[in-house]
């Protein structure tokens, strides 16, 4: 048995997509263990391109069974897209179940997300993920259970939609039905009532089987709601430790952290980001959005931020994560550039700072650079660590040291098999 947890070591949209399908050609069943569909992994492979934002990224492996887990707030009318993207391009969905104790995004939820946003957000997607997580912790939530004794959904609805109603009365919007959100109900529960499993005894069979699973993280832990750049953050727990509270089973089962990190940092919404450029080298790295791999989210569309590697944000979450190994994607953008610039500290007030700043402080920071020499060459055609170019190994080497771990794959582009590895 082999337990292996995926997330990502910077701000998110760090190549997780593809590290996961990679992987899942060697797993029985791949996690996603937190996130909604805030959050988009982009896979390429010989089906085609595809942008799941809640389905994972292990379904193109007929072998491999996947879980919508239990730390996730599920929009069901998403989960009927992607289901749909997956069988018209004829794959199969038979190894697809959903956790009994995911947790239901509701039409509000979203309504809600968008006129808080319109009053002044952070830069959310606008999906709803935060209100379906506030309302889990205030106990006024659904969950995927509920959809397999209808009356309790119902009876639920007839407590929360009161509730809802006073906070769209605040905002001068249309009051919501519980006939209306009990016929959707209804509806979802004859699409999924044949995936719902328990996920304890799921879960639980698969280890004691001695299967191998992949928990699958969404977003990047510089997003995490605790230990991330609050506010700025998601509404979950992106991090390695967290697949095992979702999961339900002890931590110390989890046999290996796989950190996935970008050769470069971006980010999309507001807050810090400390080797944020404008123009020059960095928009070589952007792309004009013609492109699968190109540098616009996969859920917004939006232009991310971009800047240079972050040695002290990577430094953190390896930290906070502990990971046994790293993949650096998208080192192949790099190609081009003459010069790179590597963030290895931050000063503040004139000071080199100790540990790792908070929000405000963060936002008032120096980068400290070195710069190394590029490559100037192809590096996509290349499928082993020792055949990159001298100067690419030099940059790996340098991360490696500062950060404290080792990189094991090095994705040199968008398909699943673009990788050089041992």
């Amino acid at each position: 048995m082999s337990i292996s947890v995926l997330v990502g070591a910077q701000w998110g949209d760090e190549g997780k997509g593809k590290m996961v399908d990679y992987f899942a050609k060697q797993s029985d069943l791949i996690v996603r263990f937190q996130g909604g569909d805030n959050a988009g992994h982009t896979v390429i492979n010989d089906y085609g391109v595809f942008k799941f934002h809640l389905i994972p990224c292990g379904i193109f492996n007929k072998d491999c069974q996947c879980l919508v887990g239990t730390g996730m707030v599920v929009n069901p009318d998403v989960l009927i897209e992607e289901m749909q993207q997956i069988k018209d391009a004829d794959v199969s969905a038979t190894g697809l179940y959903v956790s009994a104790k995911a947790h239901i995004l509701m039409p509000y939820h979203q309504k809600l997300d968008e006129l808080m946003e319109a009053k002044g957000g952070i830069g959310t997607t606008k999906r709803g993920i935060g209100q379906a997580y506030a309302y889990r912790a205030m106990r006024k939530s659904l969950r995927f259970e509920d959809l397999l004794k209808l009356e309790n959904a119902k009876t639920k609805l007839e407590t929360i939609v009161p509730f809802v109603n006073d906070q769209m009365a605040s905002y001068k919007i249309e009051p919501y039905t519980v006939e209306a959100l009990y016929a959707k109900c209804e509806a979802w529960a004859k699409a999924y009532k044949h995936m719902i499993v328990d996920p304890m005894v799921y879960l639980h069979d698969m280890i004691d089987a001695d299967k191998e699973i992949l928990f699958e993280g969404q977003l990047g832990a510089m997003k995490d709601i605790d230990l991330g750049i609050f506010p700025y953050v998601t509404s979950s727990n992106p991090l390695a430790a967290y697949a095992a509270v979702s999961g339900g089973f002890p931590a110390k089962k989890i046999n290996k952290v796989i950190g996935v990190a970008k050769a470069f940092s971006s980010a999309v919404g507001d807050g810090p980001f400390p080797t944020e450029e404008f123009g020059g080298p960095i928009d070589i790295l952007r792309g004009t959005g013609e492109k699968p791999d190109d540098e616009f989210g996969a859920t917004t569309g939006r232009s991310r931020r971009l800047g240079w590697f972050d040695i002290p944000v990577v430094r953190y979450t390896h930290a906070i994560n502990g990971y046994d190994e790293m993949a650096l994607c998208k080192i192949d953008k790099l190609d081009d550039l003459p010069e790179i610039k590597i963030c290895v500290d931050y000063k503040l007030d004139g000071k080199l700072v100790k540990g790792f700043p908070n929000t405000e402080d963060l936002q008032r920071v120096e980068p400290v650079y070195i710069t190394l020499p590029g490559w100037l060459c192809d590096t996509t055609k290349i499928r082993r660590l020792a055949d990159l170019p001298e100067n690419a190994k030099k940059y790996i080497k340098k991360i490696e040291e500062l950060v404290g771990t080792t990189i094991a794959y090095v994705g040199v582009g968008p398909n699943r098999e673009d990788l050089a590895i041992q």
